[in-house]
C-alpha cells in the first residue's frame, strides 16, 4: 500500500498512527498541500476532492477521508470491536470528531499556522475556539468515567480524536482546564507503537 500525505496533517496522522500500531507495512509518498500539490491531475485522479490523506490499495484502489482509511484498516483488528453496539459507538465518536470537532480545533491550528498574521480567516478564531471548547468539555465528561473513547479499551475512535486534539495547543486552545482530556492524551502515547505527529514513517 501506499500513503500519499502531509506530515503536519493530522488527517494524515490518524492514518500513520494506524498502520504503526497494526504494524502495517506502507510506502509514503509526502504531497505539499500549501504549493497546489494535490491539485495537480495526477493526483486528483486518485482523489477527485484534491486532499490527503490517499491510500493507495495493492490492487491500485485508493481509499480517501481518514475516518473511512482507518475504519477499512482496522478491521479485524484490535482497533475496532466486533461487538455490533461497539462498532457502532466507535462510528459516533468519528462522526463527532468530524462534526464537533475537526472544524473547530484543526482548523484554528491551520488558521494560525499556515496562513499570515493578516489572514482575514483570523477573524474565524473566537467562534472557532469557543466551538472547540465546547467539544474538549464533552470529551472531557466522557473520559471522566472510563480511560478511552469505546469499551474501555483503546480503538480507532481514540487514534481519530487523538490526532488534532493533541496539538490543539497549536490552534490556540489551552488544554489546562480539561484534566480528564489531558490524562486521556497520556495514555493513548503510552500505547505500544505510537509515534509522533512529526516522526516520518518507517516505510517499507
Amino acid at each position: 500500500m501506499k500513503l500519499y500525505d502531509y506530515l503536519d496533517s493530522g488527517n494524515g496522522y490518524k492514518v500513520r498512527l494506524t498502520l504503526a500500531h497494526l504494524a502495517i507495512p506502507f510506502a509514503w509518498e509526502e504531497r505539499d498541500i500549501l504549493s497546489g500539490a494535490t491539485r495537480t491531475p495526477e493526483f486528483l485522479a486518485r482523489n477527485p476532492n484534491g486532499r490527503v490523506p490517499v491510500l493507495e490499495l495493492d490492487d491500485g484502489t485508493c481509499l480517501a477521508e481518514s475516518n473511512a482509511i482507518i475504519w477499512y484498516l482496522a478491521e479485524d483488528s484490535p482497533l475496532l470491536p466486533v461487538e455490533r453496539l461497539g462498532r457502532a459507538q466507535v462510528l459516533q465518536w468519528m462522526f463527532f470528531e468530524q462534526y464537533s470537532h475537526e472544524p473547530y480545533v484543526a482548523t484554528p491550528r491551520y488558521i494560525l499556522k499556515h496562513l499570515p498574521a493578516d489572514s482575514p480567516r483570523r477573524a474565524e478564531m473566537p467562534d472557532r475556539l469557543e466551538r472547540g471548547r465546547a467539544a474538549l468539555a464533552v470529551m472531557d465528561r466522557h473520559l471522566g468515567a472510563q480511560p478511552f473513547f469505546v469499551g474501555r479499551r483503546f480503538s480507532i475512535a481514540d487514534i481519530a480524536l487523538y490526532a488534532y486534539t493533541h496539538v490543539a495547543d497549536e490552534g490556540g486552545h489551552d488544554l489546562e482546564p480539561w484534566g480528564h482530556v489531558r490524562a486521556w492524551l497520556d495514555r493513548v502515547a503510552a500505547q505500544p507503537g505510537h509515534r509522533p505527529i512529526t516522526a516520518l514513517p518507517a516505510i517499507a
